[in-house]
This record gives structure tokens, C-alpha cells and sequence, in this order.
């Protein structure tokens, strides 16, 4: 490789036509060379001084190379300076530095967006002092008029805004002023552009600044706050979720800045929770349970719950067009969607319960629409108890009385309802109660599996009433949950265990004349249960030999308990994820014996 001294350093010709040739190779999903190999050969190639400025020849001038080799030359420069940065020459820094600047401006948007994470990366490195040509840079491609220009400096900045924000709101020496105050106004200009992706941009930049809240943003608020009113209703959904984001975290952090214009936020997010894009509706969706956490007047909500119910309802519904559902229902197993407001379920004390390494997947546990809403109703629920039951009930009463199998999904959503409210609205509930309970038991036999699952989850949150209400309706619960912890669909099994684990908890020792058909039910379902729901047996067991204590210590109980336990132990290495969670069952076990 070529010995550098300079910014006017050159690469060999042969090198270049190496280092392209290997990373042509290592991109093709047609190459036949090992990529192992390759990944060595670049590898080795790093340890030498100048091979970076290589890779950053290759990204900034191979015009002749294809716009794939160019970025996968970035990336890896990216990377390699991650660890190299801090350890090259000044010189090769300042090559690297140099080579970057102009490919802000790139016609390739794939360049521009490279350029801008390699930008970041070296200021996290060396601070915005070891590089005072950048800003300069940013601010003269931010003023062009030039859309690349300006869409390559904004990603640059919107980057750096979100990985180091802190980096702009500092001194530097040599500067009059802290770089954001710089930047903070030609953001805001950028809220007006007609490009989307500049609208974007800056505004998630200026987002990033609502936790630190440096002091340019705050005497800006009033500016900052007619820009959102401005992109409000932007045609861009991206942009409409950003807006929602700002107010969410401005009522969590800085309420007081909302306080004048609330009525007007209110409507929005009213607004906007019925958006057709689910991700602005999810957004706009947090602002509930953030505005009951704000320590704001709870009356000033008061007057939207008419409106605002239904639309919570209306969201907590499956989508209409889900055809996978559907499909779902005939074979057996669900979709990879939720069936349970998540945050509320049951608490698993099998610390491992969660691994990534899971055999299932476990991407139907992702946040959406339908969990927001269902905890944003959980919430309201806790703040004005009874008097969200009026709006409530009728919307209930009509979707847990329609008939057929088109309009399960709205039967399924107010099951949901129910159990989202049942803390918050407990009171005026309770004389419903032991009707709520036997119209959900038939449920738990439904032919929809979502169905079934989610009146586990509901039962389980009226748990306390269950238990002291009459011993037929126990009963009836009790065996309703079992059967589902045996059935063919798994996260029905799931739902079903969390459930059967929260009536323990709450049962105790009124289980002990009912534990040989609970372990009877546990142990079949021991034996069929692939490995993420073998956990939560163990969960279910153990919590059942906590809430019975000694009376489980009877021959006939062990019997049918110990021996496929002990079985499974035989089975178990010693780095199996299962062996903590199995380990703990026994513990819970070996206390009461």
C-alpha cells in the first residue's frame, strides 16, 4: 500500500482494483468465493496505515464503480473507525475528513445518507473541535438552494442530533455562539420546505432537544410550537408523526409550554387518532396516558371522554382487511399479533422468561395501535373510574351482542375492553360482576382462538372478585382456564397459564382441595408444550407451590409432580436457558416439603 504524509495523498493503483474487486465480491449474492474468506482478506488489509483512506477514496471518487461497492466502501470505513479513529495520523484523519465533505452533496441519496452516519461517527470520536471545517460545511449545504446539498447536510445533522444532541449545545472555542443556535433557525425554516424529507428531518432534529431543553429552544418555544400547529396536518405521514411525538414528550417533560394551546392539542390528537397511517395513530395514542401522568388538571380531559372513548374502541378492534387472522383461525396457530394489553399481564417470577433466544418468535408482543389503546383506556380508567361507564357500556353491550362469525373481532375487542378497565372501574362494575363472569366463561370455548385467549387475560384481572364470589363460579373459571392451558393453539396455552398464575396468586390455599386436577392438567400440559411455554408451566407451578404452601406435600401430589420433573432435569445441560427457570420450580417446591 502507498506510504501517506498528506491530504494530497494517492492510492496505488493495484490496491484500488484489490480493495474493489473484494468488496464487489463480498455484496454479490451471485459471488461463489467464500465470504468468510473475503471478511479475512479485508481484515487483514486494515492493519495497514492507509487503508482507510482507501476505503474512503473508493467511496468518494470511484465514480466509475457501482453506487453498491461505493456505500459497502463506506460502511466499512464506518466501522473500521469505530476502533481505528483515535489510533491514525493526523494526516490520515485529516484525508478522511477532507474526502467526506463533498459527498454531502452526492447525487446518489444512498451516498448522502453513508456519508451522514460516517459524520457522526467521527464526531463522536473527535468532538465538533476536531473538525471545524464541518460545521461550516453543514451551514453553507443547508443555505445552497441545491436539494442534495441541503438533503445531505440535513441527514448529516438530523444523525448527529440523534446520537450526540449534547455536541451542539456545548462551546467550542473559536465560535461566538454554541453550535445549535446556529443550526435552530434554519431548522425551523426547513418546517416550511416543500421538500418532505427536509420537513422530516428537521423537524425529528429539533424533536431530539425536547429532553435537554437547551436554552435556545426554550426562548424559541413559541416559534417551535406555531411550526408543529404548521405541520399539523402535513401530507406526509412521517411528518404527522413527528408532530404527535413532540406533544407526546412536550406534556411528559414540559407541560407548562402546552398549557395556553391545550384545547387546540386535545382536538388534534383527537384528530389524528383516527389517522389512516396506524403509526401516526399509535403516536398520537400515547399522548393520553401521557397526559394523565402530567399532573395536569384531569378536568381538562373531561369533556373530550365522549369522544375519545369510542375512538379508543374503535382502534382496539382488529383491522377489518387482516386476512392473516383469518387464516390463522383455520390452522390452528396465530398470527404474529397481540392478544392481551402486555403491560398489564401477569408477572412472571421465572427471571429467564423472556430470552431472545426463544425458539418462538415472539414479534406478536410488538406495541401497536390496539395495546396503546387498550392502555390509554386502562389509564382513563384509573383517573375517572365510574363515570367513563355511561360512554362505555352501550358500545360494550352492542359488540358483545353481535352474533356471527364476521363480527368476532368486535366481540374479541370488548372482551378486551372489559379487562382494560376492570381496576379503574371496579366499583361500578361490581354489581355486574358475577354476570360479566359467566358471559365470559362460554368464551374461553370459543371457536376464535384470539377469543379464548383474550377471556383468559379478561378473567384473570377480575381475579379478586373470582376468588371470593360463590365456589360454583370458581369452579367454573378455575376448570375453564385449565382446559385452555391444553389447548392446540399456544398462545392460547400462554394466556391461559398467566392467567391460571394470577388466580393462584390470588386463590392460595382455597386451591388445595382442587390441586390433584390442577397438577393433573399441569402435568399434561408438561408433557405436550414446546420449549417457550414449558417455562411458564415451571411459572405455574412454582407459584401454585407458593400459594398452597405445605399442603402440596402430600404422596399423592408428589407423585403425579415430581417424576416428569425430574425426568426433564436428567435432560437438562448445564447451559440450557431452561435449567434457571426449571431450578426455581423446585426451589418453590423444596420449600413447602
Amino acid at each position: 500500500m502507498a506510504a501517506a504524509g498528506s491530504v494530497s495523498w494517492q492510492p496505488q493503483e493495484e490496491g484500488l482494483k484489490e480493495i474493489c474487486g473484494l468488496l464487489e465480491q463480498q455484496i454479490s449474492p451471485y459471488s461463489s468465493a467464500d465470504k468468510s474468506q473475503i471478511w479475512q482478506k479485508l481484515q487483514h488489509y486494515s492493519q495497514f496505515p492507509d487503508f482507510n483512506n482507501y476505503l474512503v477514496f473508493i467511496f468518494a471518487r470511484a465514480e466509475g464503480k457501482s453506487g453498491e461497492i461505493r456505500q459497502a466502501a463506506g460502511l466499512l470505513l464506518k466501522n473500521n473507525l469505530r476502533a481505528a479513529y483515535k489510533l491514525m495520523s493526523p494526516a490520515h484523519q485529516q484525508y478522511i475528513k477532507s474526502e467526506l465533505l463533498p459527498c454531502l452533496g452526492a447525487a446518489d441519496k444512498h451516498i448522502r445518507s453513508t456519508v451522514g452516519t460516517i459524520v457522526t461517527v467521527i464526531v463522536q470520536l473527535g468532538g465538533i473541535l476536531g473538525w471545524p471545517e464541518l460545521l461550516q460545511a453543514l451551514v453553507n449545504c443547508l443555505d445552497s438552494g441545491d436539494l442534495n446539498h441541503m438533503e445531505g447536510a440535513m441527514d448529516a445533522l438530523s444523525k448527529i442530533c440523534e446520537d450526540i444532541p449534547q455536541v451542539l449545545d456545548s462551546d467550542v472555542p473559536g465560535l461566538a455562539e454554541r453550535p445549535i443556535n446556529i443550526f435552530l433557525p434554519r431548522l425551523f425554516q426547513f418546517f416550511q420546505s416543500p421538500h418532505a424529507t427536509l420537513r422530516k428531518l428537521s423537524l425529528g432534529s429539533v424533536n431530539e432537544y425536547i429532553m435537554l431543553m437547551p436554552s435556545a429552544l426554550y426562548t424559541s418555544m413559541d416559534k417551535y410550537l406555531q411550526g408543529l400547529f404548521v405541520l399539523a396536518n402535513d401530507p406526509a405521514a412521517e411528518v404527522r408523526k413527528l408532530v404527535c411525538g413532540a406533544f407526546v414528550q412536550l406534556i411528559e417533560l414540559h407541560p407548562s409550554f402546552l398549557e395556553p394551546h391545550l384545547k387546540n392539542v386535545i382536538e388534534y390528537i383527537l384528530q389524528v387518532n383516527k389517522d389512516t397511517d396506524e403509526e401516526v395513530a399509535l403516536e398520537a395514542c400515547e399522548f393520553w396516558s401521557a397526559y394523565c401522568d402530567a399532573q395536569l388538571p384531569y378536568e381538562n380531559l373531561r369533556e373530550y371522554l365522549p369522544r375519545l372513548i369510542p375512538i379508543l374502541l374503535s382502534n382496539m378492534v382488529y383491522a377489518d382487511d387482516d386476512e392473516s387472522l383469518v387464516d390463522a383461525e383455520e390452522d390452528g396457530s396465530l398470527p404474529d399479533r397481540d392478544q392481551d394489553l402486555k403491560p398489564r399481564f401477569h408477572t412472571s417470577r421465572l427471571h429467564g422468561s423472556d430470552d431472545a433466544e426463544d425458539d418462538d418468535d415472539d414479534s406478536y408482543n410488538i406495541w401497536n395501535l390496539r395495546k396503546c389503546s387498550a392502555a390509554a383506556l386502562d389509564v382513563l380508567s384509573n383517573v375517572f373510574g365510574d363515570e367513563i361507564l355511561p360512554t362505555l357500556m352501550p358500545i360494550i353491550q352492542a359488540k358483545l351482542s353481535a352474533r356471527g362469525d364476521e363480527t368476532w373481532k368486535d366481540r374479541e375487542a370488548a372482551v378486551l375492553v372489559l379487562g382494560a378497565i376492570a381496576e379503574g372501574c371496579i366499583n361500578g362494575l361490581y354489581p355486574h360482576l358475577s354476570e360479566i363472569v359467566a358471559f365470559l366463561i362460554p368464551l374461553l370455548d370459543d371457536k376464535f382462538a384470539l377469543i379464548r385467549s383474550i377471556s383468559c387475560w379478561t378473567l384473570s384481572r377480575f381475579s379478586k372478585y373470582i376468588v371470593q364470589d360463590s365456589v360454583e363460579q370458581f369452579d367454573a373459571v378455575l376448570m375453564g382456564l385449565l382446559q385452555r392451558i391444553l389447548d392446540t393453539n399456544k398462545r392460547v396455552q400462554e394466556a391461559a397459564c398467566s392467567a391460571f398464575a394470577t388466580l393462584e396468586e390470588e386463590a392460595a390455599e382455597e386451591l388445595a382441595p382442587r390441586l390433584e386436577v390442577i397438577l393433573q392438567h399441569l402435568m399434561c400440559a408438561f408433557g405436550k408444550y414446546q420449549k417457550r411455554n414449558l417455562r411458564i408451566v415451571y411459572d405455574a407451578i412454582g407459584t401454585l407451590a407458593d400459594a398452597v404452601g405445605e399442603k402440596l406435600n402430600k404422596p399423592v401430589y408428589l407423585e403425579i409432580l415430581m417424576p416428569p420433573l425430574i425426568a426433564k432435569w436428567e435432560q437438562v445441560s448445564n447451559s440450557d436457558k431452561d435449567l434457571f427457570p426449571l431450578l426455581e420450580c423446585f426451589t418453590s417446591i423444596a420449600q413447602v416439603s
